[in-house]
């Protein structure tokens, strides 16, 4: 029998019940067998221990399928959204939400999957692109680039530590 994870998540600590219980049924007349992760009273910038539990799971392969019921449920953003999606793919997990009818198992849902990671593969070159613009500012303007070089005298921290001093006391001379 095929697993399934059922995520809920609600602002309302008695709100994930109604998505629950359709989950539920989803999940049952699909024949999966059900694991269950939710969170109950958390808003968009809350930790979400069950989405946290509910991916370390997935990459422990405990499941074959993530069943949401919905896209805003799933994630804190939509950048959020597109990384867990994306990670759920590359582990092979289907991924099924049943208000936008999503089912990654089927060549429809493998569409959007594709869309999915183009978005996110525009995103990043559009970060690399404002890294690059600001280092190339910042050259411009005279500013150094990277971190400050130490100041260490070598043949001194070699003598120390042949003569026996720990690294740890080695270190904290270099950085007197």
């Amino acid at each position: 029998m095929k697993r399934a994870a059922i995520y809920a998540r609600g602002l309302c600590p008695d709100e994930p019940q109604s998505q629950v219980s359709n989950l539920r049924e989803l999940a049952q007349r699909r024949g999966f067998e059900i694991l269950a992760y939710d969170d109950r009273g958390t808003g968009i910038r809350a930790k979400h221990p069950g989405l946290n539990a509910l991916m370390a799971d997935a990459r422990r392969g405990r499941f074959e399928a993530v069943l949401i019921d919905s896209f805003d449920r799933l994630a804190r953003s939509t950048k959020h959204f597109l990384h867990v999606i994306s990670e759920l793919d590359e582990l092979g997990i289907q991924f099924i939400s049943c208000q936008e009818d999503v089912d990654t198992g089927v060549p429809t849902g493998r569409m959007f999957l594709t869309h999915c990671n183009s978005i996110l593969k525009l995103e990043s070159a559009l970060n690399r692109e404002k890294i690059r613009a600001g280092i190339q500012r910042r050259k411009l303007e005279g500013f150094a680039l990277g971190r400050t070089p130490l100041d260490v005298d070598r043949n001194a921290l070699v003598h120390d530590r042949l003569s026996g001093m720990s690294l740890t006391n080695v270190a904290k001379n270099v950085l007197r």
